[in-house]
């Protein structure tokens, strides 16, 4: 498992294939934890375990979606793109977020059958709590290793990936509480309502999944309908009349496709300065927006005062 993990910081190279890199590694330990989901909760009928396995599914689709995501939004601007393939990136988050809300269809409705019916044949092995415990260690590693990567290129698909990937850790903490609990009740007099603990546990795991398609959901959308980063307009406008010749700094759009950070910017310039001045003067704005904004495509518009 340590061979999909290594930190892609041992190996130098460009941005786009460290991201890439970070985001194949996840479509690997994916497939890894679903077979071994799959085979364990088949073996055992455990409804906890197989509603795991379903959410490690979609998290291998997810995590091939943001792979090709990634990979997409790294192409150039082109003369139908002019703002490069950025959005691929708000679209994968999207997908991301109506498989997770698909596998909450289906854990839901699992485990209120089975606690309606009374149905619940789970065996409880030592097997169950081996491929949960590997689960956890799995996906810490692989949510860390996406998050660095995502915080050092301002990904917001490897981002949304490593919050998705996060929850699964809880989650398949509650899905060992849940197997201890039914173990519990055949061993303990008087504790047979525990048997019922791995469906309430699938249902947990359900709450959890809904809280984090709500927090993506709004995250994409917003991206999506270009909603500018918070507070961004107001650091442009405070900076940008830093700038020495700058009377005051109006019109500001700001939006983000995927990564990158495009500014918009009018500035009235004090009267009387030469056209080179003027010229430098934008420059030196550019320059202390890339301060707070680093690498981001800045636009100034200079108007006489």
């Amino acid at each position: 498992m340590t061979f999909f993990f290594k930190q892609a910081a041992e190996v130098h190279c460009d941005p786009d294939k460290e991201k890439q890199r970070a985001a194949g590694s996840s479509v690997l330990a994916a497939l890894a934890l679903v077979s071994m989901k799959v085979v364990v909760g088949v073996m055992t009928g455990s409804l906890g375990i197989l509603a795991e396995a379903a959410h490690s599914g979609l998290d291998l689709v997810a995590a091939a979606v943001t792979f090709f995501a990634v990979r997409a939004s790294s192409r150039p601007a082109d003369r139908e793109h002019r703002y490069g393939h950025g959005k691929v990136e708000n679209l994968s988050a999207m997908v991301e977020t109506l498989l997770l809300l698909l596998t909450c269809i289906w854990i839901g409705q699992e485990a209120v059958k089975r606690l309606v019916t009374g149905k619940v044949d789970v065996e409880v092995t030592i097997w169950s709590f081996i491929v949960m415990a590997i689960s956890i260690i799995v996906d810490v590693s692989r949510s860390r290793m996406l998050h660095r990567v995502a915080k050092k290129y301002n990904s917001q698909a490897l981002e949304a990936d490593a919050l998705h990937f996060s929850t699964d850790i809880w989650s398949s903490a509650v899905v060992i509480f849940g197997l201890a609990c039914v173990g519990l009740s055949g061993i303990l007099p008087n504790a047979g309502f525990l048997h019922y603990a791995d469906a309430v546990a699938a249902l947990v795991v359900a709450v959890i999944v809904i809280q984090i398609s709500w927090q993506l959901g709004i995250r994409t959308v917003a991206a999506l309908l270009d909603a500018a980063p918070e507070g961004l307009e107001e650091k442009v406008i405070a900076v940008a009349e830093q700038v020495p010749g700058v009377v005051n700094c109006h019109h500001v759009r700001v939006r983000s496709s995927g990564p990158q950070v495009f500014v918009d910017l009018h500035v009235i310039l004090e009267g009387g300065i030469s056209l080179r001045e003027a010229h430098h003067t934008t420059e030196l704005i550019e320059k202390a927006i890339h301060e707070i904004s680093p690498g981001a495509d800045v636009t100034v518009h200079p108007e006489p005062k």
